[in-house]
């Protein structure tokens, strides 16, 4: 595999959060964000916005490092594809999660890298669940919203004395504020929620395809043995 190719990831990233970003730039130039925020009197949708915003820096930081595993592991398979044989103790990356496997692998004392591989697939896939956690709570704050906002809609209803025209009139529009904060946070969250499930699938995917082809190349190609 070209290291080229290799680090592919990281533009995809980039090309993902450029059009991310060109989808607010518009919905703002439209002047859909500003309605969204201004009508929001809980201010959750802030706190959405600014969670999302942390969460894309971490994905765009894991999505570089990964990256990084990427080519260290093209170099490595290369290395391999040059030669008829190659020990572990001959390449390898100096830094990262591939070069605690190989010294790891060297220092084995059997012929069975399962249990390293396993380990090896599960801290990938660990570095990855911050964003899936986040992507929950955006859901849930999305959710909250709607509870707050039908809280502040219904809220007014228990002020009702009488029946006044003009006092109706002001109930209506009380409650219609409530309605907007519930409906706008909703939207939040389930548009920040599933935009960076999208995100954080393409490292997963990346991730699971680097921990497969590392188990082909350790079981079919590479030789190692105990320092």
């Amino acid at each position: 595999m070209n290291p080229i190719k290799d680090a592919n990831l990281i533009f995809r990233a980039l090309i993902m959060m450029g059009v991310v970003a060109f989808g607010f730039y518009l919905a703002a130039d439209r002047g859909l964000v500003a309605l969204a925020l201004d009508s929001d009197k809980s201010y959750i949708s802030y706190v959405i916005l600014g969670v999302y915003l942390l969460a894309s820096a971490h994905w765009l930081w894991l999505a570089r490092m990964l990256s990084e595993e990427r080519q260290q592991f093209a170099s490595l398979e290369a290395a391999v594809e040059s030669e008829e044989e190659i020990s572990t103790t001959d390449t390898g990356p100096e830094t990262g999660l591939l070069s605690s496997f190989l010294r790891n692998l060297r220092g084995k004392h059997d012929s069975n890298p399962a249990a390293l591989l396993e380990a090896f697939g599960d801290e990938l896939a660990n570095r990855h669940a911050l964003g899936h956690f986040a992507s929950d709570v955006l859901l849930k704050l999305g959710l909250l919203g709607t509870v707050v906002g039908f809280i502040l809609m219904l809220l007014p209803v228990g002020e009702i004395k009488e029946f006044d025209p003009a006092l109706m009139q002001q109930l209506l529009s009380a409650m219609s504020g409530g309605m907007a904060v519930a409906l706008y946070t909703t939207l939040a969250g389930l548009v920040t929620s599933t935009l960076l499930k999208m995100q954080y699938h393409i490292l997963d995917a990346s991730a699971s395809q680097l921990a497969t082809r590392l188990a082909v190349l350790v079981d079919v190609r590479l030789k190692y043995h105990a320092a």
